[in-house]
């Protein structure tokens, strides 16, 4: 976890989840875990979906950390391989096109995550649950 998804987590919960329909679930007879699990969590589906969008960008795009940790270059993430490819780019011009599409590539997987929980942002989910 790190800070700005605590952070992000606390202030979406507090503005996106009324305390009225928390008080109506404990009136109907859920208790606390109930209405954590089937009414708030529902609720929050929208910014748990942002952390962690946020959050598997950010180990995509990682470059320092494995630098430092991994001595072998066949374990590099996708970010250190386009480094080195492109520091061999500026000795040999023929690897450029290599580096564009392996960029290319790269931005796919992260594409395809904003593209399939897209599904998830939806607006007004407590439009008509507090008058």
């Amino acid at each position: 976890f790190n800070p700005f998804g605590v952070y992000l987590g606390r202030i979406f919960s507090q503005g996106y989840v009324p305390d009225e329909v928390l008080e109506a679930a404990r009136i109907d007879g859920a208790g606390d875990l109930a209405t954590y699990f089937k009414v708030a969590l529902k609720m929050l589906g929208p910014g748990l979906i942002t952390l962690f969008l946020f959050q598997l960008t950010a180990i995509w795009n990682n470059f320092f950390l494995p630098m430092v940790m991994l001595s072998d270059q066949k374990l590099y993430p996708v970010s250190l391989g386009l480094y080195q490819w492109n520091s061999s780019a500026t000795v040999s011009p023929e690897y450029y096109p290599v580096v564009i599409m392996g960029s290319l590539f790269a931005v796919l997987p992260l594409i395809l995550a904003f593209m399939l929980l897209q599904r998830f942002w939806r607006a007004g989910l407590t439009a008509g649950a507090v008058k």
